[in-house]
């Protein structure tokens, strides 16, 4: 089904930094699974990379195929740790999970999730993702 894909991005620190981006995409159901996928822009800095969204009832992945390639797992109160492909080489991503929150169905729904997020040793920085899917109904 094509779905309207909003992913709002906001670091909490010295200087709050939002990001938003609001695209086209598929929504669909495989098993137990809800996906959503959308191409990236170059306003994200990753064009030809498709982002799919991998959403469980528990658990919620993030993957991107293309000039960047990862996959970064995000569950309640657990710590994961994920190899960030970019085009200057790799990285690693340490995701500590604070919070998980999905509402998601076959209408599609949100997920927000709140976390320390840790590149290469750097100081931590607290994200809070925000993700809305809606349906287009025919």
């Amino acid at each position: 089904m094509d779905a309207i894909i909003s992913v709002g991005s906001k670091q909490i620190g010295n200087e709050d930094e939002a990001v938003e981006v609001i695209t086209k995409g598929k929504f669909y159901k495989k098993q137990n699974c809800y996906y959503a996928v959308y191409n990236e822009t170059e306003i994200s800095g990753m064009e030809g990379t498709t982002t799919t969204l991998k959403i469980k009832p528990d658990k919620f992945s993030l993957i991107r195929m293309g000039s960047t390639n990862a996959k970064v797992d995000f569950e309640n109160k657990s710590s994961n740790v994920s190899l960030y492909n970019t085009p200057y080489g790799p990285l690693e991503l340490v995701v500590q999970t604070n919070k998980l929150d999905i509402d998601v169905d076959d209408n599609g729904g949100k997920v927000f999730i709140d976390y320390n997020m840790t590149l290469a040793g750097q100081k931590p920085l607290k994200t809070i993702l925000n993700i809305d899917i809606k349906v287009k109904k025919l």
